[in-house]
């Protein structure tokens, strides 16, 4: 009974992590970008909120506001796909995408898909604990254009901090 025991325990840990695990370990290493960011500009709200990741996944949703006027909104997603990171966005009234990153670390991500009309690239980089500089860019026309975003962490809505 112990022999079979002992067996099965060294069967199991010779198949390695759980494909949960293994998937928590790519976009943990994004865990930086969890929490809520907020840019302000002209009188245009950015608010981008990330839960941290959990179950291989992370999810994500950006709101752009003029005032009270809804201007845009995407739903995000970050997840595993073999050894590269897939960020997919699906912004209000286009089709969805995915960007592809091969690698990823504590500080940033860029995110690519060159057959994509605008944006190609998209970037994200944490600036100290409390900032977070993202961009788009790509092809235009034949001309590289790039869209800056700079967001503040802020205390996310609801939750009494």
């Amino acid at each position: 009974m112990i022999a079979r025991l002992w067996f099965l325990t060294v069967a199991l840990l010779a198949l390695g992590p759980s494909p949960a695990v293994a998937q928590d370990s790519g976009v943990a290493a994004l865990r930086w970008l969890a929490g809520c960011w907020e840019s302000r500009s002209d009188g245009t709200i950015i608010e981008e909120h990330w839960l941290a990741p959990a179950a291989g996944i992370f999810l994500g949703v950006s709101r752009t506001r003029r005032g009270e006027a809804l201007v845009g909104y995407e739903f995000m997603r970050i997840h595993s796909r073999g050894d590269s990171l897939v960020f997919a966005a699906s912004p209000s009234d286009q089709d969805p995408a995915e960007f592809v990153a091969p690698s990823a670390d504590d500080r940033e991500v860029v995110f690519e898909n060159l057959k994509h009309d605008f944006p190609q690239r998209v970037r994200y980089r944490a600036i100290g604990a409390d900032s977070l500089a993202a961009r788009i860019e790509g092809l235009r026309e034949g001309e590289l254009r790039g869209v800056d975003f700079r967001y503040r962490r802020v205390a996310c809505p609801g939750s009494g901090e």
